[in-house]
């Protein structure tokens, strides 16, 4: 167990109250004893317990009561009730104030750890020598989560290279098949003449327009080139 857990045992059979002490605490759990419900009422106010056991049939408060006023106050706290003969009245009173679980007498060592574990959420413990079950489930949920980052991120991209390539590679499939039928058909020829003209008319507006720009700067670099020559050729006779 990673962290210490502690539990509360309401018993005035010490026998019983033993037994929690014996098998919890080679199992890693803080065992706190009561012998009666207002012992046990007095130490839930002095600190917290991750679950409380108490007997049913004690003197003076039962574990029923024991049970509703520890609802009642620590609501998120589990109570476990231990009996030997509770009634089916007992056990609707309990399932009413929010009891976790009834144990019933003759306890074993197994019901105990068990009942404990499942009151306080913890995982089983791992044999000597063998890894614990719970490694490869934490890893698992964090393996996951980035995985869904990763898929989550990468989606737009491959969708974008899908709407940009398909065009693409469709345009070029069409082609090819154009080009084959013309080349089969004769007129493969006609259709270059016509896209040499037609490229011809497209092209001359924009070579006309790379003159237009590129023409008044070549001029003022060849004016600045010959005027930084002649300065420095009057310079030097000087």
């Amino acid at each position: 167990m990673s962290a210490l857990h502690k539990v509360l045992v309401v018993d005035d059979d010490p026998v019983i109250s033993k037994s929690f002490d014996r098998v919890l605490s080679k199992k890693g759990y803080v065992v706190i004893t009561a012998r009666d419900g207002e012992e046990a009422l007095a130490k839930l106010n002095a600190e917290n317990y991750d679950a409380v056991f108490t007997d049913i049939k004690m003197p003076g408060m039962n574990g029923l009561e024991v049970a509703e006023r520890v609802k009642a106050k620590r609501p998120w706290t589990p109570v476990v009730i231990i009996t030997g003969y509770g009634t089916a009245e007992e056990e609707a009173r309990a399932e009413a104030a929010g009891v976790s679980e009834f144990l019933h007498k003759p306890l074993s060592p197994e019901m105990i750890e068990l009942s404990a574990r499942k009151a306080v959420g913890s995982p089983a413990a791992a044999e000597p020598g063998e890894a614990p079950a719970t490694a490869e489930a934490a890893v698992e949920p964090e393996g996951n989560t980035l995985k869904n980052i990763v898929l989550f991120l990468a989606a737009p991209v491959f969708g974008l290279f899908y709407i940009v390539t398909f065009p693409i590679v469709a345009s070029v499939m069409l082609a090819t098949m154009a080009f084959t039928a013309a080349r089969k058909n004769g007129t493969l020829a006609k259709i270059g003449r016509i896209a040499k003209h037609v490229g011809m008319v497209v092209a001359a507006p924009f070579v006309g327009l790379a003159f237009f720009v590129a023409f008044p700067i070549f001029g003022l670099v060849t004016l600045a080139w010959v005027g930084g020559r002649a300065g420095l050729a009057r310079t030097r006779t000087e």
